[in-house]
């Protein structure tokens, strides 16, 4: 009753997902233990197939987390679910594309495989917490990067400041010029 299950939604509309999940919360699986998996079950799936916002569309309606079965060739359209809120990631592994059976062709050999997990696991410090602040590595940039208010010729002393003889340039160590006005 609290194990994990993961539900791929291939050839699925968007009632028979709601179906399975209706089913699975009755037999006692609460939606907090349920991952469910977009997607295109085509081997390969043709890219303009793929539909990755399906994937969103399943997070935002049934409110459980998400994640993609991959179909194509490549790596790209795995780590690009990543980045949009995929959890768990499946694809097809082969030690060889040209064995007989209909997954090989779509399949990764060995290094393809490593290539998409570290490609994902960069995906996955890059997206980070949400917040929009300055970063760690860029903090020390900031007096350097913005910009101060400064002199664009001489000031006569008792001159009025105006746009003709002020402007902003680096670095920000001076008057913001958020107080320009």
């Amino acid at each position: 009753v609290n194990k994990s299950i993961i539900l791929s939604t291939g050839m699925a509309n968007m009632t028979e997902i709601e179906a399975a999940i209706i089913c699975l919360e009755q037999s006692g699986t609460r939606r907090a233990n349920m991952t469910v998996l977009h997607c295109t079950s085509e081997y390969p799936a043709p890219i303009k197939e793929v539909n990755l916002r399906a994937m969103q569309s399943i997070r935002t309606t049934f409110n459980v987390a998400v994640g993609y079965s991959d179909h194509t060739l490549g790596i790209e359209i795995p780590v690009a679910a990543v980045a949009m809120g995929a959890t768990v990631i499946e694809k097809h592994f082969t030690l060889n594309r040209t064995l007989p059976g209909p997954d090989h062709v779509a399949s990764l050999e060995p290094d393809e495989l490593k290539a998409m997990v570290a490609a994902i696991r960069n995906i996955e410090q890059a997206r980070g917490d949400g917040v929009k602040r300055p970063s760690e590595s860029e903090k020390k940039n900031i007096p350097i990067i913005r910009k101060s208010i400064v002199a664009k010729k001489p000031i006569n002393k008792g001159e009025r400041f105006t746009v003709e003889n002020l402007t902003v340039k680096r670095p920000g160590m001076g008057i913001s010029p958020m107080e320009w006005d």
